[in-house]
């Protein structure tokens, strides 16, 4: 580490990236992020499916693929020959963790199940990212984040009232199932220090699914009733959804009773709260289509930033609906260093999104922007396993990097 870019909380794990598309590289990316030494192994010729996920490209390289790869080092490695399988092997006695989004089996077709973890590598923590587990009826079947947004019920629970099921803006099954794959590693390498072994974990986009479902999984399991769509609204508070204002819509979370009141009042209406159809929460509940109409009536009457003044000096929580530029643009996400900026190789500058966490002590950082494929086969190849120059030129001439 150099003292532009200090020691990171994982500095000193290696991590073996065996991924693609978006959980697994995700996951790998925030371990990278803070501190860890990940090497990314890509096929070789075609790489990361991302890599094509476009237009946009910078320079050839998507920004889909940018987004999730960087702090890593790529190289290219054929791992369904013997001779790939033997440097794979070289790897993951190297490695503190094996992060894998292979279909179920295919580690252990070529000889690395975890009896052979135990033996060769028995520190090594393996996780790996399925679409439907191991175990189960769909066991074993691919996993799509669009499907998955399907199955698991959020579509279900995602458009308005009346309209249809809609999925997300963002693969967000994905994007959970790589946030939670990198929570199991962290634990399992803080278990390696009591245990003094690895173990395997798993996570699958189908329970990241259901396991996203949360309070509204709670209504139905408590309550026995389906859920269903409320568009912008919440299925337990009321008033909590974008209103149309007299030049744009703003979104309003009133969270509680006495917000409620204050709420009220900014809008010119203090008696609402003795209208026994709105004192407490679970009366605006049931009767949120009448609320709903009064406060749109009255928010027409003025514009959105006007409201937002208003409602934010009373203590409403209350935002603009901003479009993804206006978001990235804000003031607030350039002083939280959100958008930063990272030189490529061959794309020159390029801007990517921060950091979303914060160490006091042991600072992430951005200190390798995403690779080129194969950047650093040979590197890897002679530092980390000390092959010759003759042997990288035989694995080159088979073909197998």
């Amino acid at each position: 580490m150099t003292s532009e870019h200090p020691a990171g909380a994982l500095a000193g794990v290696r991590v073996l990236d065996l991924t693609r598309i978006l959980a697994g590289p995700l996951c790998t990316m925030m371990l990278g992020d803070m501190g860890a030494d990940v090497i990314k192994v890509e096929p070789p010729g075609s790489g990361d499916d991302t890599r094509s996920w476009g237009p946009p490209f910078a320079e050839g390289e998507s920004a889909y693929y940018l987004g999730v790869n960087r702090n890593k080092r790529s190289m290219t490695l054929n791992m369904a020959v013997k001779s790939g399988q033997e440097v794979l092997a070289g790897l993951i006695r190297k490695s503190d963790v094996l992060v894998e989004n292979f279909k179920v089996g295919t580690l252990e077709k070529w000889g690395f199940d975890n009896e052979w973890l135990k033996a060769n590598a028995p520190r090594v923590v393996r996780c790996s990212i399925t679409g439907y587990g191991a175990v189960g009826p769909k066991a074993g079947l691919p996993g799509y984040d669009f499907i998955l947004q399907a199955e698991s019920g959020l579509m279900g629970i995602t458009g308005e009232r009346d309209g249809e099921p809609m999925k997300y803006g963002v693969a967000i099954v994905d994007i959970c199932t790589g946030m939670l794959a990198c929570n199991t590693v962290l634990a399992a390498l803080n278990a390696r220090h009591s245990t003094g072994r690895g173990q395997h974990v798993e996570v699958s986009l189908f329970d990241s699914g259901l396991a996203m479902l949360a309070n509204v999984a709670a209504n139905h399991l408590v309550s026995g009733k389906d859920a269903g769509r409320f568009g912008n609204g919440h299925p337990n508070i009321v008033p909590y959804t974008a209103y149309p204002t007299r030049d744009d819509r703003i979104a309003v979370a009133v969270g509680n009773d006495g917000q409620f009141a204050k709420f009220a009042a900014v809008l010119g209406h203090a008696e609402w709260v003795a209208d026994a159809r709105f004192t407490k929460n679970p009366d605006r509940v049931g009767n949120r289509d009448a609320l709903d109409a009064l406060i749109k009536a009255e928010l027409k009457r003025e514009g959105a930033e006007t409201w937002i003044e208003k409602l934010m000096a009373a203590g409403i929580p209350c935002g603009r609906i901003n479009s993804v530029a206006q978001a990235l643009a804000a003031p607030h996400a350039i002083a939280r260093d959100m958008v930063t900026t990272v030189e490529h190789p061959t794309a020159g500058s390029i801007k990517m999104l921060g950091i979303p966490f914060r160490f006091s002590d042991t600072p992430a950082s951005i200190r390798r922007a995403p690779p080129l494929l194969g950047q650093h086969t040979e590197a890897v190849l002679r530092e980390e396993l000390g092959f010759s120059d003759a042997r990288i030129t035989a694995l080159r001439t088979e073909k197998v990097i």
